[in-house]
Protein backbone atom coordinates (compact mmCIF):
# COMPACT_ATOMS: atom_id res chain seq x y z
CA UNK A 1 0.00 0.00 0.00
CA UNK A 2 1.39 3.44 -0.95
CA UNK A 3 1.68 6.40 1.40
CA UNK A 4 -1.16 8.19 -0.41
CA UNK A 5 -3.42 5.17 -0.05
CA UNK A 6 -2.69 5.03 3.69
CA UNK A 7 -3.39 8.74 4.26
CA UNK A 8 -5.82 10.18 1.67
CA UNK A 9 -6.25 13.37 3.72
CA UNK A 10 -2.60 14.24 2.92
CA UNK A 11 -2.84 13.92 -0.87
CA UNK A 12 -0.64 16.35 -2.78
CA UNK A 13 -2.49 19.01 -4.78
CA UNK A 14 -0.93 19.62 -8.18
CA UNK A 15 -0.09 23.25 -8.94
CA UNK A 16 -0.85 24.51 -12.43
CA UNK A 17 2.20 25.64 -14.45
CA UNK A 18 1.77 28.45 -16.99
CA UNK A 19 4.55 29.29 -19.43
CA UNK A 20 5.55 32.96 -19.34
CA UNK A 21 5.48 33.03 -23.17
CA UNK A 22 1.76 32.21 -22.98
CA UNK A 23 1.19 35.08 -20.54
CA UNK A 24 3.28 37.74 -22.32
CA UNK A 25 2.53 36.71 -25.94
CA UNK A 26 5.57 38.54 -27.32
CA UNK A 27 5.23 41.60 -25.08
CA UNK A 28 7.54 42.55 -22.20
CA UNK A 29 4.79 43.75 -19.84
CA UNK A 30 1.29 42.68 -18.83
CA UNK A 31 -1.25 44.21 -16.46
CA UNK A 32 -2.96 41.97 -13.92
CA UNK A 33 -6.08 43.00 -12.04
CA UNK A 34 -6.46 41.20 -8.69
CA UNK A 35 -9.27 42.00 -6.25
CA UNK A 36 -9.61 45.51 -7.66
CA UNK A 37 -5.89 46.35 -7.55
CA UNK A 38 -3.80 46.70 -10.73
CA UNK A 39 -0.35 45.13 -10.96
CA UNK A 40 2.27 45.24 -13.73
CA UNK A 41 4.33 42.15 -14.47
CA UNK A 42 7.46 42.95 -16.49
CA UNK A 43 10.33 41.02 -18.05
CA UNK A 44 13.61 42.81 -17.37
CA UNK A 45 16.50 43.10 -19.84
CA UNK A 46 18.18 40.31 -17.88
CA UNK A 47 15.13 38.07 -18.43
CA UNK A 48 13.84 38.21 -14.85
CA UNK A 49 10.27 38.96 -13.76
CA UNK A 50 9.31 42.03 -11.73
CA UNK A 51 5.83 42.54 -10.24
CA UNK A 52 4.86 46.13 -9.30
CA UNK A 53 1.67 47.48 -7.82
Amino acid sequence: MTEQAKRPEQQVTQVRIIESADVFRGQSEVVIRHEGAVYRLKITRQGKLILNK
